[in-house]
């Protein structure tokens, strides 16, 4: 039986999905270090290894293995040669054929085997639709064997940047040259950010764009700048030592417990997620709109105030002919769309 294989590289880490002609999902890795910084070699080495250490957990070997897709922050060509990536260090990525360069490195062992490409956000999209709609079998599945009906979907994955992908009758929409869906760069009105220097955080070659206030980047920015203020001098982070961007992945556990300064800034990030919902609706005219990515693992009280204002903020600005649209969602993949995603694109869903 003919094995796929997904792979979702992120800014920070990435993940392993194995799946079979059945169209199940046999396995999801845990998520393991992307090692930007170490450039491509290293993380597509690393790449290759976790492919065969879970291979061997499911007690299965490499030349089962058919196809593989490769799914990277972008924005790059159809082909997978990634193009100045604000999520990957221009200066050791900007031009690299990843899904070339991971094709040769698995051949390695001499077993070709072809690997096809999609951006992440495409991939995350890809994913959402084929578990809302039945057509990949996954037991964490919250679906439970429902199937959700739509003709249309688009989603935002909140991650180390803001990826963004649609999917229209089962087909992710990649665009002429493969970069659709880059909703992270669409610009924002300059009340959507709280103090000047939110808005003076520089995402790709622009200001104020929706990743530089919906993100894990923008929350590093943000974070550094009200550590400073008088209210929060005192706050439990500016006693830590670690990194900014250490400090910023634990808003969402200090927001749970009620932290003032964390629920401040997740707030802020679920007006300005509205506003560019709107903008991607206003375009697309979609079925659902789907948030996923790291906010998914909120907590549920977290989650719905988090959801309640991006639909507020959505209906605030909207045309009257848009504010009867009612379906947004987390996303029922959480964390793991962009795999599940790039696994289905391996099958060719």
């Amino acid at each position: 039986m003919s094995l796929f294989v997904g792979v979702d590289v992120g800014g920070t880490t990435s993940t392993i999905a194995i799946g079979d002609s059945q169209h199940r999902v046999l396995c999801i890795s845990d998520q393991f270090a992307t090692r930007s910084i170490d450039g491509p070699d290293a993380t597509i080495a690393d790449i290759v290894a976790q492919i065969k250490q879970q291979l061997h957990q499911l007690g299965r070997s490499e030349d089962e293995v058919s196809s593989i897709t490769l799914a990277t922050p972008g924005p790059a060509t159809l082909d997978g040669v990634l193009l100045s990536t604000p999520n990957l260090d221009s200066r050791l990525w900007n031009k690299c054929p990843i899904r070339q360069r991971l094709e040769i490195a698995w051949a390695c062992d001499g077993i070709a085997v072809p690997v096809r490409y999609i951006g992440d956000g495409q991939a995350a999209a890809v994913g959402e639709s084929a578990i809302r709609t039945g057509l990949i079998h996954w037991d964490d599945s919250p679906m439970q064997g429902k199937a959700d009906h739509f003709d249309s979907l688009f989603m935002v994955a909140v991650g180390t940047g803001l990826g963004g992908g649609e999917v229209r009758n089962g087909i992710p929409v990649q665009g002429s040259q493969g970069r659709a869906g880059h909703a992270g760069h669409l610009m924002l009105p300059v009340h959507a950010f709280r103090y000047e220097h939110d808005r003076n955080l520089k995402v790709g070659n622009a200001y104020c764009t929706s990743e530089s206030a919906i993100s894990l980047t923008a929350l590093t920015h943000q974070l550094s700048y009200r550590l400073t203020l008088d209210q929060y001098k005192a706050h439990p982070l500016n006693r830590q030592t670690c990194s900014m961007k250490d400090k910023a992945k634990q808003l969402r556990e200090l927001a749970a417990d009620g932290d003032p300064l964390a629920v401040e800034l997740l707030d802020d990030q679920a007006r300005a997620l509205g506003i560019t919902m709107l903008m991607v609706n206003y375009l697309g005219d979609f079925d659902r709109l789907v948030i996923g990515g790291g906010v998914c693992d909120m907590i549920d009280p977290l989650k719905q105030r988090y959801l309640e204002l991006v639909q507020t903020e959505y209906y605030d600005n909207a045309l009257d002919g848009f504010r009867n649209f009612d379906q947004f969602s987390f996303s029922v993949c959480g964390d793991q769309a962009s795999v599940i995603g790039a696994l289905a694109h391996a099958m060719g869903k």
